[in-house]
C-alpha cells in the first residue's frame, strides 16, 4: 500500500518561508501604528495651519478694507484711471497700480518662462553630473540673494546698460525692474522644472530612444510634456513672486502711478504703493491709510485668480492626456 507524501519539496518550502518573511516585514509592529498615526496628525495640523493663516490674512484685509469702501465707492476704486491718494484733489482709481504691476510682471514672465524652462531642460537632460554639481548650487545661491541687492543692481547696472541702447530711457522704468525680477525668479523656475523632469520615468526616455528619437526630440517631445504639470506649477509660483515683489519695483520702477503699457515708462506697482504709505507718515484711520488694505486685497484676489486659472489649465491638461 502506497502512502502519499504530503510534504512540500524543500525548494517550495524555502520560497514560502522567504515570502512569509517579506510579508512580516511589512506588518505594522506594536510601535509603528502609533507613529504613523502621529505623523498623519502632524501633517494634517501643518496643512490646517497653512489654511488658517491664509484665511486670517484674508479676514484682516477684508475687515480693514470695509471702512475704506464706505468712504470710496468700489466702482470708482476699481474703474478709476487716476491714482492720487496723497495729494489734493484725492483720487482712488486703482487701474494705474494694476497696470504698473502687470507691466512689470509681464516683462519678467516673457523672460523667465523661456530662460527658466531651457535651463531646467539643460540641467535635467543635457548636463553631466559634474556640470550639474556646479550649476545647481549656483542657481540656489542666486535665489537666496536679498531683493534689495537686486534693486541696487537694477539701478546701477541694468538701467545704465539699457540706456546705451535706449537713450531716452528714464532712470526709473518698468523694463529694468521686470528684467531684474526675472533674474531673481529664474532659479525658481529652473530648479522646479528640473525636479519635475527628473521625476519622469526613464522608461519613457528609453522607449523614445528605441523608436529612433534624438535627444532633442526626447527632451522636448516626451520629457517636457510629461512633466508639464509640475512645470506649470513652477510658472505660477514665479508669476506670484513677480506680482508680490516689493523692493526691486520700489527702487527701479519708480513711483509714478500712470496707466500705460509702455515698459520704458516709470510706473508704480501695488506693492510699491503699500511701501510708500507704510513708512509711517500717514495717520491711522484716514482714507490714505485704509487704501493700503484695499490695494492689498486687490493683489490677494489677483494672485488667487492666477492660481485658480493655473489649476484649471492643469486639470484640462490631465484630462486631455489621461
Amino acid at each position: 500500500m502506497f502512502h502519499k507524501n504530503h510534504a512540500e519539496p524543500s525548494g517550495a518550502r524555502g520560497q514560502s518561508s522567504a515570502r512569509e518573511g517579506r510579508l512580516a516585514s511589512f506588518r505594522p509592529s506594536r510601535w509603528r501604528a502609533p507613529k504613523e498615526l502621529l505623523l498623519g496628525y502632524g501633517l494634517q495640523l501643518s496643512a490646517t495651519i497653512s489654511i488658517l493663516v491664509s484665511f486670517g490674512i484674508l479676514f484682516v484685509l477684508v475687515k480693514e478694507s470695509l471702512p475704506f469702501f464706505e468712504l470710496v465707492s468700489p466702482w470708482d476704486f476699481f474703474t478709476g484711471a487716476n491714482w492720487s491718494p496723497l495729494l489734493e484733489p484725492r483720487s482712488f482709481g486703482i487701474l494705474p497700480l494694476i497696470g504698473g504691476t502687470l507691466v512689470v510682471t509681464g516683462v519678467a514672465t516673457l523672460v523667465v518662462i523661456p530662460v527658466g524652462s531651457l535651463t531646467g531642460i539643460f540641467l535635467s537632460e543635457y548636463a553631466s553630473k559634474r556640470s550639474r554639481k556646479i550649476f545647481k548650487p549656483v542657481l540656489e545661491v542666486l535665489a537666496g540673494v536679498p531683493t534689495v541687492v537686486y534693486g541696487y543692481f537694477a539701478i546701477t547696472v541694468v538701467t545704465p546698460a539699457l540706456r546705451t541702447v535706449l537713450p531716452d530711457l528714464g532712470v526709473y522704468n518698468a523694463l529694468s525692474a521686470g528684467l531684474v525680477v526675472a533674474i531673481m525668479i529664474i532659479p525658481t523656475v529652473a530648479s522646479l522644472s528640473d525636479d519635475a523632469m527628473r521625476s519622469v520615468p526613464n522608461s519613457l526616455r528609453e522607449a523614445a530612444y528605441g523608436l529612433g528619437a534624438t535627444q532633442r526630440e526626447v527632451s522636448l517631445g516626451v520629457v517636457f510634456p510629461s512633466a508639464l504639470s509640475g512645470i506649470l506649477a513652477a510658472y505660477v509660483l514665479a508669476i506670484g513672486r513677480a506680482l508680490g515683489e516689493t523692493m526691486i519695483v520700489t527702487m527701479a520702477a519708480g513711483a509714478t502711478p500712470q496707466l500705460t503699457l509702455d515698459p520704458t515708462e516709470s510706473v508704480q506697482t501695488m506693492t510699491g504703493y503699500i511701501v510708500q504709505v507704510s513708512l509711517g507718515d500717514t495717520p491711522v484711520g484716514t482714507p490714505e491709510y485704509l487704501s493700503i488694505f484695499a490695494v492689498g486685497l486687490t493683489l490677494f484676489v489677483l494672485t488667487l485668480g492666477i492660481n485658480l486659472f493655473s489649476f484649471w489649465i492643469r486639470h484640462r491638461y490631465r484630462q486631455a492626456y489621461s
